[in-house]
């Protein structure tokens, strides 16, 4: 569960979830909720740097596994619960490679996986791997949307 935000309104403008404005609200997580979380570092790093998003900008995602949820990464597919939920590409738009991580395992306590409704495109969780529950800043309500 979350704690209570701060009464946010959040702009979505990314293809990663439904362009529109959205209210920021506490409570419990449950799998398919959008989410607003900060990126792990590394992650951030990443895509300031590859001109995805600004450094200090949290992202849009959908939560796609919760804890004990067993989540898998081998050559481009993302298996959760034994269902192929994703697929990963192995360049950006720009052509640079993009990272992958591979493997089986149940997560952990304290961590989620995200994917972005943008599937094709979406720099989530089938890159950077699971996400503290931590850095989730908040469900995403949505208010307004395309």
């Amino acid at each position: 569960a979350l704690g209570k935000p701060a009464p946010w309104l959040v702009w979505n403008a990314s293809a990663s979830a439904p362009i529109g404005l959205y209210r920021i609200a506490a409570g419990a997580l449950a799998r398919g909720d959008l989410v607003l979380v900060r990126p792990p570092e590394y992650a951030a790093y990443l895509a300031a740097e590859r001109s995805y998003l600004p450094r200090n900008v949290p992202l849009a995602k959908r939560l796609a596994a919760l804890p004990d949820d067993n989540v898998c990464a081998f050559n481009d597919a993302i298996i959760i619960g034994g269902d192929i939920v994703a697929r990963r590409l192995k360049i950006d738009a720009e052509g640079r490679p993009l990272p992958w991580w591979n493997g089986c395992r149940a997560l952990g306590d304290n961590e989620v996986f995200l994917l972005g409704s943008d599937k094709n495109r979406s720099f989530d969780s089938r890159y950077f791997g699971p996400v503290p529950t931590q850095n989730v800043i908040g469900r995403l309500v949505p208010l307004w949307t395309e």
